[in-house]
């Protein structure tokens, strides 16, 4: 991980429209393989690179969810951070992201409602100027009234 700034709340009450964090990862041999250990999912195209070598991808490539995975960090641990529960995410995968990658990611407050402590956040991933990842999450924030 080169960036991360873990371990924050921005409560409800402290959310505006267009606030950002992010988080800066290298995607590495190990995170793939443990990956593919925890979720099961052992698709050769993301653990054996002569079988990758003959998909469309020509090469190994991370799993989807793995960097979706990094969406998931920024929103438990920044932005709103802890306490906050997830309730959806839309994902559209644009672009692989191979080994040896390093990934941005990036979430942005879009919708406050604050009846309701729904938050709507804009979420992207991406290599330099390459968007790999987008999509939006609902979630609701954590709330210094009734938390």
């Amino acid at each position: 991980m080169l960036d991360n700034d873990t371990g924050h709340t921005i409560f409800l009450e402290d959310l505006e429209i267009g606030m950002k964090r992010d988080l800066t990862k290298l995607i590495t041999d190990a995170d793939i393989e443990k990956f593919a250990e925890v979720s099961t999912d052992h698709n050769p195209v993301h653990l054996d690179e002569e079988y990758a070598r003959e998909t469309v991808f020509e090469g190994r490539i991370a799993h989807g969810m793995l960097t979706a995975g990094l969406i998931s960090a920024v929103i438990g641990e920044q932005l709103p951070g802890h306490g906050t529960i997830y309730l959806g995410q839309t994902l559209k995968f644009m672009a692989p992201v191979r080994p040896g990658d390093i990934v941005h990611v990036e979430v942005e407050v879009a919708e406050i409602d604050h009846k309701k402590r729904r938050v709507r956040l804009l979420t992207q991933a991406s290599i330099g100027k390459t968007v790999v990842l987008r999509g939006e999450a609902n979630v609701l924030a954590p709330s210094k009234k009734l938390d």
